[in-house]
């Protein structure tokens, strides 16, 4: 489990992360992935069917509320994709990888 895990959110303003720092981050929660322009990660989830599935967008929802950091959600049958990135700095900031972290977590990756 990475430290990212026990942070918690905190309201953002500002500029974004730079592709560096970004990159620093990423390190931490392995399986994620920094798109081309470095202002959003993205990670998909597999389960063996859509109760499981909807059992994590679930548990997620809650994380997310808790943290009032939300992502896009892509769901399917057997299928989440989940992308972050932080509105109010138009890019990544370091709730992006506090809530990956705890994402990871949830579906017991460290």
């Amino acid at each position: 489990m990475t430290a990212l895990h026990n942070m918690s959110c905190k309201p953002q303003s500002g500029a974004a992360l730079s592709r560096t720092e970004a990159e620093k981050l990423l390190c931490e929660i392995p399986g994620w992935t920094l798109n081309d322009a470095a202002n959003e990660i993205k990670r998909s989830f597999e389960f063996p069917n859509y109760y499981e599935t909807l059992a994590f967008v679930n548990a997620l929802a809650w994380v997310a509320h808790r943290e009032d950091h939300h992502p896009d959600l892509g769901v399917s049958y057997n299928h989440c994709k989940v992308r972050f990135s932080t509105h109010s700095v138009r890019g990544l900031s370091e709730n992006d990888f506090i809530c990956a972290a705890k994402i990871d977590a949830l579906n017991g990756i460290d």
